[in-house]
């Protein structure tokens, strides 16, 4: 049980995650929903209860939004580039002087 908890607590970390990525390529009530449910905590009945729908069409646009988010980084990989951008800099930053430590500050902040 306790590792389930784990694993859900990390897929929905991650999803937030990629939301920040792809959000703008969903619809407002993709976001909308999505931010209700992830990162507000609503429950299923409390989002259906705001937009006038049924849980069930809760469920099924929160299923197609990660299943969108999970298609875009499979297509794009912005999450995974990014990821390994930074480890790339924490890398070189062991092996330049000041000066490149400054360079990579800068990069750092592009974000």
């Amino acid at each position: 049980m306790r590792k389930k908890m784990s694993e859900n607590i990390d897929k929905k970390a991650y999803y937030a995650i990629l939301f920040e990525y792809y959000k703008e390529l969903l619809t407002d009530k993709q976001v909308e929903t999505f931010i209700c449910y992830y990162n507000e905590d609503y429950s299923l009945a409390e989002i259906a209860e705001e937009f006038s729908v049924s849980r069930n069409a809760v469920w099924d646009t929160l299923k197609k939004v990660v299943s969108l988010l999970e298609y875009y980084e499979d297509k794009l990989k912005l999450y995974s580039k990014d990821q390994l951008l930074k480890n790339y800099l924490d890398d070189l930053k062991k092996h330049v002087d000041a000066e490149g430590k400054i360079i990579i500050k800068s990069i750092e902040e592009m974000e």
